[in-house]
């Protein structure tokens, strides 16, 4: 039997990637534990989603890429020359990326003239809570770019895009509620964004 506790992070420190033990409460674990927490809400996401559908893949994309991000933050910024690139570091490419699934989602909804409530649909409900979470990893990366522990900020417009993405598959994903949801193209059904 594999044994999952070691015992080392009784004291409250807990190890960096490549090396050094740090508290769990200083920015670098809070950035990386925020950055697994949204992709934990995201897993609720998929799971709700469609099996093989655009939406789901999508997600499930995320998600992958939430890995090389939790990598990377991780990382103490002397040991990023040790990173691999869409490995355990996010590259420019990445949020190009991200960038076309936004618009790809965009181009399939009209958004209200006012604000979006949360929960038009169980799935939009389940991505608006990823969402926030991917919003709160972000604020926490930013913190850690503000102290100077932050070797590259791609990362940072990563984590950006990918809340920006959520909130464009949440929005595909609502239901045609005219009461909260004006303007919405009642064709629209949850597939696939590139219909």
């Amino acid at each position: 039997m594999v044994k999952i506790y070691t015992r080392k992070g009784d004291d409250g420190t807990t190890s960096l990637w490549y090396g050094g033990r740090v508290s769990k409460s200083e920015g670098r674990p809070e950035a990386y534990g925020a950055v697994d927490e949204a992709a934990s809400a995201l897993g609720v996401a998929r799971a709700a989603s469609e099996r093989g559908s655009e939406l789901h893949d999508d997600i499930l994309r995320i998600q992958r890429e939430l890995f090389v991000a939790g990598a990377e933050l991780a990382t103490a910024p002397e040991a990023s020359d040790r990173l691999e690139a869409g490995v355990s570091r996010i590259t420019p490419e990445m949020v190009d990326e991200l960038e076309e699934i936004i618009d790809r989602y965009m181009g399939a909804v009209d958004l209200p003239p006012k604000f979006v409530i949360p929960g038009g649909s169980d799935l939009s409900a389940r991505l608006d809570l990823a969402r926030a979470a991917l919003r709160r990893a972000e604020r926490r990366v930013v913190d850690l770019d503000r102290a100077g522990a932050l070797a590259d900020t791609t990362v940072l417009r990563y984590l950006n895009r990918a809340s920006d993405a959520v909130y464009a598959m949440a929005r595909f994903a609502d239901d045609d509620d005219p009461a909260l949801f004006e303007g919405r193209d009642a064709s629209r059904k949850n597939g696939g964004a590139s219909r």
